[in-house]
């Protein structure tokens, strides 16, 4: 079969190269005729988006121009990994709410105003807002300490343990326009991050956000003791409602056990690290299999036209 002929997988990333660079030999590797390529993007008419078969999405989150050309891919038949109309629309509350509603243990969250808004934004357009916030009953319920966090973003940005209300209100103060959580803080004796890939395969590890970057994975079996084959199991099916009921088909989903519960502390984890240098061989070789078959198993099914959005989240 001529490349020509070839169905196309398209990455698009940023400075990541051993993820990316890995899964394109694997893809090419699989003689299925598919091949897998790092992305081409120019300028975009509406009706002429990128033509692959598959576009995996690993960037868009920090370059936002690329989020409605992803979303125009979609409408004209190409799998997104993941779902530009969910990725784009998740917040960490709604995730909460919704991880809840499933069975899934979460940290009780409090939902809180902005500190700061645009200059057109006057003291009438605020009155919805009760004044003064309850900022005691909150820290009652959620007892110190507790974490600050934005509602939307990820890689640790901006989130603060607090350990007082009055370091509540001076880390508060400097929030700006951002939306942030308010989070009980779990204390742990295990913490497992879990890789999962097309829905249902889940790889589940320890790991120890205390340590420096590159040391979570590899620190964590010798900063906390095993965890049991049915704790181990919990997480998994776990990892695995959340991310059905997201339609995350990458991601990965932190759990901290209090007291024998693994409680979801992140779950929406659209661009994980999947670098060979923080996984370690092993887990990375798993990653890249695993991405593999999900992306010629997507090259080979044309979806359905679907033009309704409810139908487009459901993707």
């Amino acid at each position: 079969m001529s490349t020509q002929q070839k169905k196309r997988v398209g990455l698009l990333v940023g400075r990541e190269r051993s993820f990316p660079d890995a899964l394109i030999a694997e893809i090419g590797k699989r003689d299925a005729g598919v091949i897998g390529e790092y992305a081409r993007l120019d300028l975009t008419r509406v009706d002429r988006p990128p033509a692959y078969e598959v576009l995996v999405d690993r960037i868009s989150h920090d370059i936002t121009c690329y989020q409605p050309v992803l979303k125009l891919a979609a409408l004209a038949g190409t799998h997104v990994v993941n779902n530009p109309f969910w990725r784009i629309a998740d917040d960490k509350a709604v995730g909460t709410a919704l991880a809840a509603r499933l069975g899934v243990p979460v940290p009780r969250t409090y939902v809180l105003p902005s500190k700061d808004y645009p200059e057109d934004v006057t003291t009438e357009s605020l009155g919805n807002l009760r004044y003064p916030l309850s900022w005691e009953a909150m820290i009652d319920d959620l007892h110190l300490p507790i974490f600050l966090k934005p509602h939307w973003g990820g890689g640790f940005r901006d989130v603060y343990r607090v350990t007082s209300l009055a370091e509540l209100h001076a880390i508060f103060d400097k929030t700006g326009r951002k939306t942030m959580i308010a989070q009980e803080a779990i204390e742990w004796t295990h913490y497992v991050r879990c890789i999962v890939v097309g829905l249902t395969e889940v790889l589940a590890l320890p790991w120890d956000p205390r340590l420096s970057h590159f040391e979570r994975y590899r620190g964590a079996a010798q900063s906390m003791p095993p965890l049991s084959a049915e704790a181990t199991a919990l997480c998994e099916r776990h990892a695995r409602t959340l991310c059905q009921a997201l339609g995350y088909t990458m991601n990965t989903v932190e759990f901290a056990f209090r007291d024998g519960i693994p409680y979801a502390i992140d779950f929406m984890n659209s661009a994980p690290d999947l670098d060979v240098s923080s996984l370690g061989e092993t887990s990375f070789r798993w990653a890249v299999s695993k991405m593999a078959d999900l992306c010629v198993r997507l090259a080979h099914e044309k979806p359905e036209p679907t033009y309704r959005w409810d139908q487009l989240l459901a993707k």
